[in-house]
């Protein structure tokens, strides 16, 4: 059995997922959710870029709750990798999304953060969002989807329970 590619995600109820300084320690204030938990129990590998690495690499992703592969999607030094556990890589997203399916070994690959889900959603590689909202207005910061120019991606809610959902990509 061949795991989803799934966008993972905690998301201000005005659309930011980090503050005017990329910080994250607001996204906790929703709390856990069976949602979440089963997220984590079903991901093999995960998969974020080189500017949340850093909040990753500090807390571990899921506070440490989960532990397996980490790919880095990144043009920084391998030998600046802050981990045995992470793995830079680079080059097409395609490639990095297959690398990290195959590495998920029949488990859902998770990608989070701001570019490397933006590029793999555009590519056709996201199966499902699920996206838990934060209740807090931050104003400013790094918006969850900015991709002008493109065309809409369709969804389908799959699980809406309170401030969590799990939306289908439609292709």
């Amino acid at each position: 059995m061949t795991g989803a590619v799934i966008w993972h995600m905690t998301m201000s109820l005005d659309g930011f997922i980090g503050d005017r300084d990329d910080k994250l320690d607001w996204s906790f204030a929703g709390g856990p959710s069976a949602l979440g938990d089963e997220v984590i129990r079903t991901t093999g590998a995960f998969l974020c870029g080189g500017k949340r690495i850093e909040a990753v690499a500090e807390n571990r992703p899921y506070g440490g709750v989960w532990t397996g592969p980490v790919f880095v999607y990144t043009r920084k030094d391998p030998a600046t990798n802050p981990g045995p556990e992470f793995t830079y890589v680079s080059g097409d997203i395609r490639d990095v999304v297959r690398r990290g399916v195959e590495a998920a070994a029949g488990k859902n690959l998770v990608v989070t953060g701001g570019a490397v889900p933006r590029l793999a959603l555009d590519a056709g590689l996201v199966d499902e969002i699920v996206l838990h909202i934060a209740p807090v207005l931050l104003g400013e910061g790094i918006r969850f989807y900015d991709s002008p120019g493109v065309d809409p991606t369709k969804l389908e809610v799959v699980t809406a329970d309170g401030l969590n959902f799990r939306f289908k990509v439609l292709r």
